[in-house]
């Protein structure tokens, strides 16, 4: 071996130990955490926490969690208090439901603790906990979900997809014609039904049958996941949340804090974290936070690196772990410059111009576990 295939391997030993040191001090800071968070808590945590970064380095609550929940429950066996540290954007609205059932058979006690963003599928999850702790920080959403499916209209943009419809704005439109414009007449109801339908690009009637049958859904999981509570809430109250929650508030944008989620909106399961739980709480989320970069906007041509032709780079989008146990959902991409054909109109009618760009794929994906 030549000199030069010494130093380059020797840089590469350095190289991953220097990776491995920062991993194992990321878990060690986690681990740490997680403890502390337990011991003023007098709970078991597990924490469940995806990328809110955009393009393919993000991770939204899928079905695939349940299986890895299950082995951390079954590791915890049964107990009385029982913590999920969450942070989400949101994803599958169908997951919630399964997931607090799940929880419940495995404590007396089911909470969930907020450190910032429990949005959409993740706010339905915090609906159906006996607690919601959070802190100055933490933040709820309305849990009106778009739908997309093979009767949405194609995007203009891009045939390939389907525009998603926001079950809320087809609500929305409705209630314009009848509440504000005072439209009764069933003939004049069916022609706004026919301008709906008629729009560019066209809607399917089955995408509107679509809309309404994840609006009911909707109540129904949010009703179920609220009766769920170890304490009995009142009916009435039970309904007031399930309103807010699917109808009232009007913008999924729409964040919610501690404060308006108890007192204005009546959510009595949320509490509020003292002082050393706050920093608990926000310091195991700024470990995750660095470790999954959601500081750093996903760019192609960043993720090449300056004066690179090709790349390949490892993410980390998704985590679920305890004390003991730890699964990450980890992605690969492939980044590689390239030549690309782009269309320009010019005096003479368009023409193609050869213009290099960044292109990107993805070569692995799959959840990872090992103990802790």
């Amino acid at each position: 071996m030549g000199k030069e295939e010494v130093l380059i391997l020797l840089f590469f030993l350095a190289f991953e130990k220097s990776i491995t040191k920062a991993h194992n001090a990321f878990m060690s800071s986690k681990i740490q955490l997680i403890q502390q968070i337990e011991s003023l808590r007098k709970s078991r945590v597990i924490t469940y926490f995806t990328s809110d970064r955009q393009g393919p380095v993000n991770a939204r609550v899928a079905m695939d969690i349940i299986p890895l929940i299950s082995k951390q429950l079954q590791a915890v066996g049964k107990t009385q208090n029982i913590d999920l540290f969450l942070y989400s954007s949101g994803g599958d609205t169908m997951v919630p439901w399964r997931l607090v059932s799940m929880f419940r058979e495995y404590c007396d006690k089911f909470s969930v603790i907020v450190p910032y963003k429990a949005h959409s599928a993740a706010t339905m999850i915090a609906l159906g906990a006996d607690e919601v702790v959070m802190s100055n920080l933490s933040e709820l959403s309305p849990i009106d979900p778009s739908t997309s499916n093979v009767f949405n209209p194609q995007d203009p943009q891009n045939p390939q997809n389907r525009i998603p419809i926001s079950v809320e704005d087809v609500m929305a439109y409705f209630d314009l014609a009848k509440n504000k414009f005072g439209i009764k007449n069933e003939t004049e109801l069916a022609q706004i039904f026919n301008k709906f339908v008629d729009a560019n690009p066209q809607i399917h009637p089955l995408a509107l049958g679509n809309v309404n049958r994840i609006h009911n859904l909707i109540r129904v999981l949010a009703k179920r996941l609220l009766t769920s509570h170890r304490k009995v809430m009142p009916e009435n109250e039970i309904e007031q949340l399930v309103d807010y929650f699917t109808e009232k508030l009007y913008s999924h944008q729409y964040f919610i804090g501690r404060k308006e989620a108890r007192e204005d909106l009546g959510l009595r399961s949320v509490q509020y974290s003292d002082e050393p739980l706050s920093k608990a709480m926000i310091d195991l989320y700024e470990v995750y936070r660095s470790e999954m970069e959601l500081n750093t906007n996903w760019n192609p041509e960043n993720e090449l690196g300056l004066n690179a032709m090709q790349n390949r780079k490892d993410y980390k989008i998704a985590f679920i772990e305890s004390a003991n146990l730890s699964s990450q959902f980890e992605l690969t991409i492939e980044y590689k410059k390239q030549q690309m054909n782009v269309m320009q109109q010019t005096p003479t009618g368009p023409i193609q111009i050869p213009q290099e760009q960044v292109g990107w794929r993805i070569v692995e994906q799959g959840w990872k576990s090992d103990g802790v």
